[in-house]
């Protein structure tokens, strides 16, 4: 599922921080399954969604979050530690962001990285509606 608001390039230099834009582009990522998901927080530098479908307890699932912290872009995404088969094709730039077993950390604007990280986020998505929990 293409983003249609993924510009194809923004410009940014690491020394000015990230672009308010870059915020943005990983929110409109995950939000594009918006249907399926309880936005918990949506406000300037903070988003934080759970699936609507909760587990077997009743309790809310986890599925994404984007927070902006100084120059640094915190972008947690739940399905790849559920289902950490999704990171085995990820390309080593992908993976030089991540921290943890489902946390990436984005510090410029990257279209391609942005466009995988797409990519990574449809196959979690599925795999997560595949299993009832979206």
């Amino acid at each position: 599922m293409k983003n249609p608001r993924l510009p194809a390039s923004q410009p940014n230099s690491a020394l000015d921080g990230p672009s308010p834009d870059l915020f943005v582009a990983l929110r409109d990522l995950l939000l594009t399954y918006k249907a399926d998901l309880l936005v918990v927080h949506d406000d300037a530098g903070h988003f934080y969604a759970n699936c609507r479908n909760a587990d077997a307890k009743g309790k809310a699932q986890f599925f994404g979050a984007v927070k902006a912290s100084g120059r640094r872009h915190s972008f947690h995404f739940m399905p790849v530690y559920t289902f950490p088969e999704l990171l085995v094709g990820i390309s080593p730039a992908l993976k030089k962001h991540m921290q943890g077993k489902s946390c990436f950390n984005f510090d410029a604007w990257d279209p391609a990285l942005l466009r995988e990280l797409q990519m990574l986020i449809e196959q979690g998505a599925s795999r997560y509606r595949t299993a009832g929990k979206l």
